[in-house]
C-alpha cells in the first residue's frame, strides 16, 4: 500500500501563492493604495501585456470566460435571433453552449476525435449547413484543435471562428497560439486555470483592433466616455485587483507551463506499459500546456473514489456531456447521437497536475492509480 498521510490535491493554489507571496502581496498592496478597483493602470497594463504575450495583437478584458465568449460572438456575428447555428463540441463545460445561446444562436454539437478527444474536423465540416454562422473549436486539457484545418474550412464556407481557449493559455498548434488566425480567442482566468485570477476574470484576444475596442465598450455599458453610451452594453469588467494579480502571474506562466509539461512527462513514463489506462494522443505539431492530465479507465467512479479515499485529489471533466444535459434537452439529442463523447464522459479521469507537483508525488499518484485499477 502507498503512503496516504499527505494529501495531493488536484490543484494546489496555496503552493503557488507561497512561492510568489512577496510579489503578489506587493502588487495587491499597490493596487489598494491607489484605490484603482475599476480600470486603472493595472487594467490598462494587463491588456497590453497579455496581448503581447498571446502574439502581438489586442486584448479586451472582461468579467469572466463565459462573458468573453458571449461578447466575442455578438461583436463578431451580431446578436442572433435563434435561427443561426454555431458548431462546437459536447465534451466541454456548459459555458461554451451557454455563450452560443446567449448570443442568440443554436449550438450544434459534433463528435470528438477518439484519439485526441478534441473536435473531429471531418464531423465539423459535415455539420455545416445553410444556417451555420460560426465554429467554436474548444482547446481542451491544454491541447489546441488543428486550427489550420478549421480555418481552411471556415474560410471556404464564409464562417466566423471564435476559439474557446479557456484551457489553452500558452498552447500552440504548428507554432501559432489561439487567436492567431481566427476572429478571436476567448480565455478564462478562473483561479484553477494555468493563468488564474483570485476570482472570476476573462479576456478576448484578437488581431482586429476594432473588434477589441467594440468588445471593451460593450463590456463597459457600451460607452467610451463616462456618460456617453454609443449603444446598450453590459457590465462585465475585469477589476483592478484581478488585473494586478494577473500581471504578476503572467510573468511566470511560461515557467509554470514548462513545469506542467515535465509533470506530464513523469506521468507518461510511470504509466507506460499499463494498457488498461489510455491517454489522449498529443500530436507532434501541438505544444501542450497540460491544464489537465487525463486518462481513460473503466469503472472510473470506483477508481476515483479509491484515489480520493487515499488522499489523491483525482477529478472528473466532464461526466455528463452537454448533449445529455437537462438544460439542453430542447435540442432533442440522445447519448447515442455522439457515442465517442458519451463514452468519454463515463471513463475520463483527471490526475493532479500543477507546477509544484514533485516526482515523489507523481509516483504516489500512479502507484495508487495502478492499485485501484488492479483492485
Amino acid at each position: 500500500m502507498t503512503n496516504t498521510n499527505q494529501k495531493i490535491p488536484l490543484v494546489d493554489l496555496g503552493a503557488q501563492y507561497q512561492a510568489h507571496k512577496a510579489e503578489l502581496d506587493t502588487a495587491l498592496s499597490e493596487c489598494l493604495s491607489r484605490s484603482s478597483f475599476i480600470g486603472g493602470p493595472d487594467h490598462a497594463a494587463l491588456a497590453t501585456e497579455f496581448a503581447e504575450w498571446c502574439g502581438g495583437g489586442y486584448a479586451a478584458l472582461v468579467g469572466n470566460g463565459t462573458d468573453a465568449l458571449i461578447l466575442a460572438l455578438i461583436e463578431t456575428l451580431g446578436q442572433g435571433d435563434g435561427s443561426g447555428e454555431i458548431i462546437t463540441v459536447s465534451h466541454t463545460f456548459i459555458a461554451t453552449a451557454e455563450a452560443i445561446t446567449a448570443a442568440g444562436y443554436k449550438p450544434v454539437f459534433v463528435e470528438i476525435d477518439p484519439a485526441t478527444y478534441l473536435m473531429d474536423i471531418a464531423a465539423m465540416e459535415a455539420a455545416i449547413g445553410p444556417e451555420t454562422r460560426a465554429i467554436v473549436p474548444v482547446h481542451l486539457y491544454g491541447q489546441m484543435v488543428e486550427m489550420d484545418r478549421v480555418m481552411e474550412i471556415a474560410k471556404r464556407h464564409g464562417l466566423a471562428v471564435v476559439e474557446d481557449a479557456a484551457q489553452a493559455h500558452g498552447a500552440s498548434w504548428k507554432g501559432d497560439r489561439p487567436g492567431t488566425h481566427s476572429d478571436a480567442a476567448c480565455f478564462s482566468f478562473y483561479p484553477g486555470k494555468n493563468l488564474g485570477a483570485w476570482g472570476d476574470a476573462g479576456a478576448i484576444y484578437t488581431h482586429d483592433a476594432a473588434l477589441a475596442e467594440s468588445i471593451t465598450a460593450r463590456a463597459n455599458h457600451g460607452r467610451q466616455d463616462k456618460y456617453l453610451h454609443q449603444f446598450e452594453g453590459v457590465n462585465s469588467r475585469l477589476d483592478g485587483l484581478q488585473a494586478a494579480i494577473l500581471r504578476v502571474k503572467l510573468r511566470h506562466i511560461d515557467a509554470w507551463n514548462a513545469a506542467r509539461r515535465e509533470v506530464a512527462s513523469w506521468y507518461e513514463e510511470l504509466l507506460e506499459g499499463h494498457k488498461s489506462m489510455r491517454l489522449p494522443q498529443i500530436r507532434e505539431e501541438a505544444a501542450h500546456v497540460f491544464h489537465l492530465f487525463v486518462v481513460q479507465v473503466e469503472d472510473r467512479d470506483r477508481i476515483r473514489k479509491y484515489l480520493n479515499d487515499r488522499g489523491i485529489g483525482a477529478g472528473v471533466h466532464y461526466p455528463v456531456p452537454l448533449h445529455e444535459q437537462p438544460a439542453l434537452a430542447y435540442l432533442g439529442l440522445k447519448s447515442e447521437d455522439l457515442p465517442v463523447t458519451s463514452k468519454l464522459g463515463k471513463t475520463i479521469l483527471s490526475l493532479p497536475i500543477y507546477p509544484e507537483l514533485t516526482w515523489v508525488q507523481a509516483e504516489r499518484v500512479v502507484a495508487t492509480l495502478v492499485e485501484a485499477v488492479d483492485a
